[in-house]
This record gives C-alpha cells, structure tokens and sequence, in this order.
C-alpha cells in the first residue's frame, strides 16, 4: 500500500511538473514523425493481464514494398534515437503509473508473445507490477542478455522493498544522465526473445 501511495503522488505531481515538457516532445515528435505521437501497445502487466503501455512513438512508419513494416533498425529515426537514450519517450508513461497499470520500480514490460516462451522462474517477474525503471534497468539495460535480464527480475520480485525502489530510482537518474546501456551489441534496441534454454530442454 505503501508503494501505490508513493506512485501515485510521485506520478501525479511528475505529471503535472513536467507538463511543459511532455506538450513539447509531443509537438516535436509531431513535427519530426507526424501522427500518431504515441505510441501505444498491449503489454503484459501484474499476473500477465494485459494493459495498454503508452510511450512517446521514436520509429518512423516505414514498410517494404508489401506493406510489412521494415526492421526497428530501418524506423528508428535519430530523433527517436534521441528520446530513447533520454528516456523522454517513457515519460508517458507516469499515466500508466497513476491509473495503477505499472509502477516507478518493477519488471520492465515486455512483449505479450513472450509470456508462453518463459520458464516457470522467468515467469515470476510478473509476481509484481511492471515499472518504468527496475533492478535489470539499472544494472545494465538492454545490454544485458536475456537469461541475465530475467534473473535480475526475479532477484527485485524476491527482494523489494521501498529503500531498494529509492536506490534504483537514484541509479536511475544516473543512468539516464550517463546514457548507459541503450542498445544491445549489434542491434538498435534487444533482439526478440525466443525462449530460455531450460524452456528448451523441457526443465
């Protein structure tokens, strides 16, 4: 309970402080991509039920000559590159925080095709609500590797308390300063997660 009266009055007062600056990233997205300005999409959250994740929009609307979209590598534009490694395109998110779908600190959500590749372990992370930021985001980000993401995950579902939100709160703040761990080696953002390799062998 502690935690929900924390992000609610965190969310709301961020809301309401950096509303200058949410109308701003807003028209220059606007004005670099056109519309939609956010992007929003269906993700996995407390338990796995889904809920709608809402995020400043960084890639363009590219498609080949089928009309299939082109690789995140191809949209990504290099003001979207900018809002990434910022974080300004998570802001929007703080909404999701206040109407109770994430949290400030928890699991970073993923995609909802991930959920039936998780092993038994992996699928803890979902024990607590999403976050903005969490223990995998601030040690290391998208530079870690799956199994190491999801261990990481797990160990905050075990271990969390508010001094430990504080701590990652702080580590975040000198994360997104430092602009550490952006992408994984050799792709723009993490490559797709097919499944662990204990899901694999079938332990």
């Amino acid at each position: 309970m502690i935690k929900r009266i924390v992000d609610i009055l965190v969310s709301a007062g961020l809301l309401l402080a950096l509303a200058p600056l949410l109308v701003l990233v807003a028209l220059a997205v606007w004005a670099a991509m056109g519309c939609p300005v956010l992007f929003v999409q269906t993700r996995p959250g407390l338990g796995g039920h889904p809920f709608h994740m809402i995020k400043f929009r960084t890639m363009a609307r590219a498609t080949d000559g089928r009309g299939n979209l082109l690789p995140d590598s191809q949209r990504l534009t290099a003001f979207g590159r900018f809002l990434r490694s910022t974080s300004l395109d998570e802001l929007p998110e703080l909404w999701n925080v206040l109407t109770g779908d994430m949290s400030l600190v928890g699991p970073r959500p993923l995609l909802m095709e991930y959920l039936p590749l998780y092993s038994p372990k992996q699928a803890r992370r979902h024990e607590v609500k999403p976050g903005i930021t969490g223990w995998a985001q601030v040690n290391g980000r998208n530079a870690l590797g799956w199994e190491e993401r999801f261990a990481l995950d797990v160990w905050y579902v075990d271990n969390q308390s508010i001094w430990l939100d504080l701590k990652i709160l702080w580590l975040t703040v000198r994360s997104v300063f430092l602009r550490q761990g952006i992408s994984s080696e050799g792709h723009e953002t993490m490559p797709r997660f097919t499944g662990s390799g204990d899901l694999r062998r079938g332990e």
